[in-house]
């Protein structure tokens, strides 16, 4: 079993914690919490799929132990939290196992994937906001 890493790295000017297991040449498996929630959500999950997958599972901004930015500064909104998502994993700051670069060029998330659409693999929805209100 691989062992979970944790992690932060600064993205807009603030830190964004993630946790990172499995091999970093596997398939790339990014998972995003809901409201309000965190990647600790993912705990038990994690060390079930790191044996065929590299996992990332960051804490939006404003959750769990990411930075929770005043609201003059952030706004809190479905689009804005996606950007700083879609830059957390672009970003060359970030380092996963063994020294690599991320490089997930296949995101999940419903707002990265219809801005980026050639990226997505598949879609794993757990109680998500499937509709255009959510």
């Amino acid at each position: 079993m691989t062992g979970i890493k944790y992690r932060t790295v600064g993205v807009d000017g603030f830190k964004i914690f993630y946790r990172e297991a499995g091999p970093s040449k596997a398939s790339k498996l990014l998972l995003l919490h809901g409201f309000p929630s965190s990647g600790h959500m993912f705990r038990d999950l994690i060390p079930l799929l790191a044996d065929r997958f590299h996992i990332i599972a960051p804490d939006l901004p404003g959750f769990g132990q990411s930075d929770m930015p005043p609201r003059a500064q952030f706004k809190y909104s479905f689009d804005n939290i996606a950007g700083v998502i879609d830059r957390f994993y672009r970003s060359g700051r970030i380092r996963p196992l063994r020294g690599l670069r991320l490089r997930l060029r296949r995101p999940t998330g419903f707002r990265i994937a219809t801005r980026h659409p050639e990226r997505i693999t598949a879609i794993i929805s757990q109680n998500g906001n499937a509709y255009e209100e959510g």
